[in-house]
């Protein structure tokens, strides 16, 4: 039973600290792709935020960045997550924001997953944040995406030069507006 007007809000969180970071475009398409299923976004560019290193405390008094973060995390209902792979992972930067988060933030969130790299596509980061948010009892969709060689992925125009990766993009959000609403009893 879908309530008229009712719509999902899927947060995208980018983890480089890089003026041109690829995964920051990749971020951006695959929230442009979310939003014309329906759904609205918002993005969490920490490039621009001011957040604490993550000790293991649970209040950080003075970072008013981190209370709109947690809060909007935890108020929306789905989540993706772009990652530059670094040495083998996920960016630090990101891997903090995480930590400073808890099950308050992610239990029960479907989340999307997008790694860019400069060489080879794999896994390894992907399967990392896979590995973060169950831990975090998030729901992570199976339908990922990995960019390697991302240098020459995007156009001038930064949109996606080949078309397969590009189907994969539609595919990803498709999955995670469809589930997203399952989870939270929308459709």
């Amino acid at each position: 039973m879908e309530a008229i007007g009712e719509m999902v809000k899927i947060i995208g969180i980018g983890g480089s600290l890089r003026p041109q970071a690829y995964s920051y475009q990749a971020l951006n398409l695959a929230l442009t792709r979310v939003q014309a299923l329906g759904a609205s976004t918002d993005i969490f560019d920490l490039r621009h935020m001011t957040l604490p290193l993550c000790n293991g405390e649970d209040e950080y008094p003075g970072y008013p960045d981190l209370v709109r973060l947690k809060e909007s995390v935890r108020a929306a209902d789905g989540l993706i997550l772009a990652t530059p792979e670094y040495h083998g992972s996920l960016s630090g930067v990101l891997k903090n924001a995480l930590d400073l988060m808890s099950f308050d933030e992610f239990s029960g969130k479907v989340t999307g997953l997008i790694s860019v790299l400069g060489g080879q596509s794999n896994s390894n980061a992907l399967n990392d944040m896979r590995l973060i948010m169950r831990w975090v009892h998030a729901w992570v969709i199976p339908e990922q995406i990995a960019i390697g060689q991302a240098w020459q992925a995007f156009g001038e125009d930064g949109k996606l030069l080949d078309e397969k990766l590009s189907s994969r993009f539609d595919q990803f959000a498709e999955s995670l507006v469809e589930n997203t609403k399952k989870l939270r009893g929308i459709l």
